[in-house]
């Protein structure tokens, strides 16, 4: 995952004040440079639309980059917009995200990986972007509240459904 560091400084302290005054090669350098990190973050959630997904975030960072205004919080914009574009990506096109949650299964009984995906099938799409977001983003609930544009009591409860949900899905499937 790409975190700022010295290895980036130059993107942040050179590219992008240059990309913001209008300069496209440094506006194309950039977009080149977060490719994969956009690509990796788009993937559990928008599934099988994960192009289209990175695609409307590289063009969502592209059109506000001129708007952002401390270069230090670049990373964690561009993964707050990317996560935004991909949720609303996911909705657009009905899929919803559980690819990471039966991958991180992967290192221990394949068989869990199995009932993962069943489990996590079986959900709403409403509920299975808040179990992505929490579990494998690590959003706390109003972070998800923003990235979802919903009420932090509605991300809540529907965290809670989600859960209890998934709980009952899976206690299906060892029955």
């Amino acid at each position: 995952m790409i975190t700022t560091n010295d290895a980036q400084a130059p993107v942040t302290t050179a590219l992008l004040p240059r990309a913001q005054a209008g300069d496209d090669r440094a506006m194309n350098d950039i977009l080149l440079h977060i490719a994969p990190f956009v690509g990796r973050l788009c993937l559990p959630i928008a599934q099988g639309h994960s192009s289209d997904a990175a695609q409307e975030a590289m063009l969502a960072i592209f059109r506000g980059i001129r708007g952002l205004r401390e270069p230090e919080a670049f990373y964690g914009w561009v993964r707050a917009v990317t996560v935004r574009e991909a949720v609303r990506t996911s909705k657009r096109l009905s899929q919803g995200p559980t690819d990471d949650l039966t991958d991180r299964a992967l290192d221990g009984n394949p068989l869990d990986t199995v009932h993962i995906s069943d489990a996590m099938d079986r959900l709403p799409d409403q509920h299975r972007q808040v179990l992505v977001l929490r579990a494998v983003y690590g959003m706390n609930e109003e972070e998800m509240a923003a990235t979802l544009a919903l009420p932090v009591g509605t991300v809540r409860s529907r965290l809670h459904r989600a859960r209890r949900n998934f709980q009952n899905a899976w206690h299906q499937q060892s029955a």
